[in-house]
């Protein structure tokens, strides 16, 4: 284990690093985009307020973020803490604080990983060594939200689902798509037959989920909804297919049919996902669902920032894919993270930038590594077959050709690992 945080503290100190020109030089203008050292965290701090600290945010009173309330509060918090200065020192200092945060939460992502498959615990190296928390880590608040989930679904897979339940809750505070692992626990508990038990993983959540909201019910209820308001008046964003038409083109879409495209592929992918959980020989794990889930959700949706891959990285690990797999998906991102910024900075310098028609291909080229992604997953649990009984001969022994290799046991299964399946959808 030591060794895969020490790696974590080599990624997330070369995410710092990637990012030292606008360390030094600042977070302005378009140079940042041209040296891709972009991140919402300073201009997040700016244009939020957020020096003004947690009780103004939580009270009402000019701190503003368009996050989740639960990751708002953690961004105040430690904007309350930036010693005064020139505002570009502060922004320097409020980086480094989220720089010093964001590692603990790598290293406990990855910890949590690995202590949720103690049998392939080195499969956290997916987490710890991947490109993706290299260049999106410092981009957003997004690992907190991430580190959530990922306690969540170790608390799962010990048995424990009040815990499981209460950080899921708390995930759900700090970003959406924990709904998403939500719905895939719910969806195997109803093929095991084991909804009791997810009731209390939804309970719990829903109690976490209160005691969050209930400051701002009372000093900034607005705060609460913000976020979707934001998603609700944005048109298509960066990275998302909805922005085709626009890149080649040059007319976007409507803010009302983008919506609907989103909520509609939200839809679909809710069906898929719950079709992928109830229609395969062999229950799939809990990370399995919530990936297909997950990634579905972030090609249809409204956008797709380059720091929502974070989110698939802890469940690439905890599906055990292949890191052929994982490097596929990671060099589209890797260009698709150089293209966005060299597309950004294009708007203000067209002789400079990115064509719209070449950042299309790169996006393209991303969505189609998610696709991947699931296709992989979804092959693997549908190759899974059950496992023949080895009947003994009268004497008790068992013939050696009748010897069968066991699986690996399903390290996630939780209470829903001794179940029998009572739900099953047969295609064709």
């Amino acid at each position: 284990m030591v060794p895969l945080l020490v790696a974590t503290g080599a990624t997330m100190a070369l995410s710092v690093a990637q990012r030292a020109h606008c360390v030094q030089m600042g977070w302005v203008g378009s140079d940042q985009f041209w040296h891709g050292c972009f991140s919402d965290l300073p201009s997040t701090y700016q244009i939020g307020h957020l020096h003004s600290g947690l009780a103004a945010y939580v009270g009402g009173t000019g701190v503003t973020s368009d996050h989740p309330v639960l990751t708002g509060a953690v961004m105040a918090a430690l904007g309350g803490i930036v010693p005064d200065g020139a505002l570009v020192d502060q922004t320097r200092a409020y980086f480094a604080l989220w720089a010093v945060l964001g590692t603990v939460l790598a290293a406990a992502t990855v910890w949590l990983t690995a202590a949720a498959r103690p049998r392939r615990a080195l499969d956290a190296a997916h987490v710890a060594l991947s490109p993706v928390l290299l260049l999106a880590a410092m981009v957003s608040s997004d690992l907190f939200g991430v580190a959530l989930v990922s306690g969540g679904i170790w608390a799962w897979s010990r048995r424990r689902p009040a815990l499981a339940g209460a950080l899921l809750g708390c995930a759900v505070a700090a970003r959406t798509y924990p709904l998403l692992v939500l719905l895939a626990l719910v969806v195997l508990g109803l093929r095991a037959g084991r909804l009791a038990a997810v009731g209390r993983v939804l309970a719990a959540a829903a109690g976490a989920v209160a005691v969050v909201l209930l400051p701002f019910l009372v000093g900034n209820p607005a705060a609460i909804t913000r976020f979707l308001q934001v998603w609700g008046d944005s048109m298509a964003g960066l990275g998302s297919v909805w922005m085709l038409p626009q890149l080649l083109t040059g007319t976007a879409l409507p803010v009302a049919a983008t919506t609907v495209l989103a909520l509609v592929g939200l839809v679909l992918t809710i069906l898929a996902g719950c079709l992928f959980a109830l229609s395969t020989v062999r229950r799939p794990t809990l990370a399995e669902v919530s990936l297909v889930l997950v990634g579905l959700a972030l090609i249809t949706g409204k956008s797709f920032p380059v720091q929502s891959s974070l989110w698939l990285v802890p469940l690439v690990a905890l599906c055990g894919l292949r890191w052929r797999d994982h490097l596929v998906w990671a060099s589209a991102e890797a260009l698709h993270f150089v293209a966005v910024w060299l597309y950004v900075g294009g708007l203000s310098r067209p002789d400079r930038g990115l064509p719209p028609g070449w950042y299309a291909v790169f996006l393209v080229l991303r969505v189609a590594s998610v696709a991947y992604l699931v296709g992989r997953v979804w092959h693997t649990a549908a190759q899974r077959r059950e496992v023949p009984e080895v009947k003994a001969e009268p004497d008790g022994e068992v013939e050696q050709d009748q010897l069968v290799e066991q699986d690996e046991p399903d390290e996630l299964a939780g209470v829903f690992g001794a179940a029998p399946d009572r739900l099953i959808v047969r295609l064709g």
